[in-house]
Formats: C-alpha cells, structure tokens, sequence
C-alpha cells in the first residue's frame, strides 16, 4: 500500500493535512513562498474597483487561453507558482464562455466574442461521441464522461447557441443536453457517471448541471430539458436541512463543504427559480443565503469551508466559492428584494478584488487565487481560470 494511502487510514484528518502542506512548502520555489509570506501578512488595502478588476480579469482570462499548456484553444486551468501554466480544462471554459459574450455585449468589445469563439469551437471538436465532456484536465487519458462537466460545458453551448447562432453549437448543444437528460434516474438525481476527482456519492450541488438544461430550455424550448433540471433541483432540495445546510455537498469532505461546492448548489436553485418562479424554490434558497450571509465578516471574509451549523472550518478564503455566492447574493436581493443581500454580495466581492495584482508579472496580474492565503487547501499555490 502507497504511503499517502496508509497516512489517510491511520491520521486523523486535521494532522494529515498539516503535514501535507508542510511536505508541499519543502520544495517551493522562491516566488511561491514569499507570495505565501506576503498573503499572512494581510488583506492588501487597496480595493481597485469593479471596473478595474474587471479589465485585469478578462486580460488574464485571455492569457490562460494564449498560455495554456496544450496550446489548443480552451483555457488553461490554472497558473501555478510552482509549475507554470497548466492544460486547458473543459468544465471551466465552457463557462467562462458566457463571460466573455457578456462582456462583449456590455462594453462591445468585438475582440472579446472572438476569445469565446475559439473556446466554443474546441469545445465541441473534444465533445465525445455519446454527447458527453470529459472529467478533468484535456491532457487526462483515456477521456471519461462526466455529468457534472457536460452541464458547464453546457452553459457555454448555449451562450454560443445565443451569440451566434452556429449550427455546429446547436447540434453540440442538444447532444450535451439529451446524454444529460437520458443518463438521469428517475428521482431526478444523476448517479452513473460522477467524477473520478470526488469522493463517490450523490452530489447536490448538481443543480449546477440543472442550470445547464434550464438555459438549453430558453434556446430550445420543448425537449424536456428544463423538466429534467427542476426534477433534478427537487431531489437536491430533499437534501436540504430546516436551517438551510445542505447534506453531501462537497467533493472530498461533505463534513465540511467548500463555499465553491455550496455556490453551485445555491446558483443552481436560483435558476431553477428563474425558470419556474416556484416560491417554495425561492424560499430554500432564501434560507441557504440566510445562513451564509450570517458568517460574512465585515471586510467580506467567507470561510472556505463551513460545518453543518455554518461555522468557519478553516481559516483561509476560497475565493471562487467567496465570489459564486455574492453572484447568489446578488440575485437574491433582486428576486426576494431584500437589499441586505446585495450589500452582502458587495462586501464579498470586494475582499476578492483586494486580493487581485494589479501591476507585475503578467502571469498573475488579474488572476484570481484558489485560497487566501495562497497556500489554503483549495488550488494551493495556484491562480484559478
């Protein structure tokens, strides 16, 4: 038996992880140890503004792209201090999709519809032969099929179904969508074809994937797939405890769920509401955002993962969960109109922005940590598509 098998048998959980990062600080390089150094220093002060972020976010987006380490036209994974840029990751292009076209239709920036073209086209040249995305980064051999990937993937189909109107996006569109609605059960839950980088189990957060054929809906109306997403949204809501906890809902450690698997599941449930204007929908979202909200600290800090009474489980930020949640937020004080949300969302974001580089290696400049500090458990030492 490997040693980091035997470690996870015979150490408990807290000390394991402790001496996992101390094996992980052994060997890096200079650049990531002083980041390390500098983020327990401190939240910077400087808040740039939403403008600003914005502008060094996308620029860093489309480096990702130009960058990424299989040189095919999606969006590297990630920029790490430790090994540079990674591969293009499929689950998270397909979503960084309907930014970009976003964007574009905001500031009309042209050049913007072009990154997401590019990203669209290699989406659906991977697309495998069932309609179905693969798990995990493109360099994983042999491919796999996943229903939480098909269903980000999914959101940039139909963004680009929206934009362009592409035949070759439509026909990729309905197959996603159809292999989506065809390998459910009959509960509403997917089970047959998890990913091969969680912890094995049924998956809440999968109302992610709902959002996916909510959206194919609006493009495609008629096929089913929005029945199929809120039969999928009323399983996960039976996982719902009375104060708003949601059982299962993380990848590796449901005792403690990150804030980025809770974000999924929340935005999944909004939607779900969008479509199908359900109060009992809205209240079940109310209570989760509720409950969030109450472990905001005032500079916007939200604990990367959070236990069954909501309480701080770590002491790092997982950015991505900090930022997917104010979106929630956000979206909340518009459909509940409750502005106590939307100043929740702006504290949120605002930490997020803090912690974004403005100036230097254009490596990092507008990237996003997966922690902060850098070295929290969530994409340690990495900079996160």
């Amino acid at each position: 038996m490997k040693m980091k098998a035997i470690l996870k048998r015979l150490v408990p959980g807290p000390v394991l992880r402790r001496y996992h990062a101390h094996q992980l600080r052994r060997g890096l390089p200079g650049i990531a140890l002083r980041q390390d150094r500098e983020d327990h220093r401190g939240l910077p002060s400087l808040d740039p503004g939403p403008e600003r972020a914005l502008v060094v976010s996308l620029r860093w987006l489309c480096r990702a792209q130009d960058f990424s380490s299989s040189a095919d036209g999606g969006v590297a994974r990630h920029f790490s201090l430790v090994k540079g840029w990674g591969p293009s990751y499929p689950e998270t292009t397909g979503y960084i999709v309907p930014t970009m076209l976003a964007e574009a239709g905001q500031s009309g920036q042209a050049a913007l519809r072009d990154w997401a073209r590019r990203m669209l086209d290699w989406l659906v040249s991977i697309q495998l032969p069932e309609g179905a995305f693969q798990a995990g980064l493109i360099s994983r051999k042999p491919p796999v099929p996943v229903t939480f990937n098909t269903g980000q993937v999914l959101l940039g189909l139909t963004a680009g179904v929206a934009a362009f109107g592409d035949e070759a996006y439509l026909t990729a569109m309905h197959r996603a969508a159809r292999w989506l609605v065809e390998t459910q059960d009959n509960d509403g839950c997917w089970r047959r074809f998890p990913t091969p980088f969680a912890e094995p189990g049924e998956k809440p957060y999968e109302t992610h994937v709902s959002w996916g054929l909510f959206e194919a809906e609006r493009v495609a109306p008629g096929h089913g797939y929005g029945e199929a997403g809120l039969k999928q949204v009323h399983w996960a809501l039976g996982k719902q405890r009375p104060n708003g906890w949601f059982s299962d809902c993380c990848l590796n450690d449901p005792a403690r769920p990150l804030t980025h698997t809770i974000g999924y599941a929340q935005r999944g449930i909004l939607e779900a509401y969008r479509l199908d204007n359900d109060p009992r929908i809205l209240e079940a979202a109310r209570r989760t955002g509720e409950a969030l909200m109450a472990g905001l600290g005032d500079d916007g800090f939200l604990p990367g993962r959070v236990n069954f009474q909501w309480h701080p489980a770590v002491p790092w930020a997982c950015l991505t969960g900090s930022v997917q949640i104010a979106h929630c937020w956000f979206l909340l004080s518009e459909l509940a109109g409750d502005t106590r949300f939307f100043e929740a969302g702006r504290r949120a974001n605002a930490y997020v922005r803090r912690t974004v580089t403005l100036e230097g290696d254009p490596d990092v400049v507008g990237g996003v940590r997966g922690s902060f500090p850098i070295s929290g458990d969530y994409g340690a030492y990495e900079y996160l598509n």
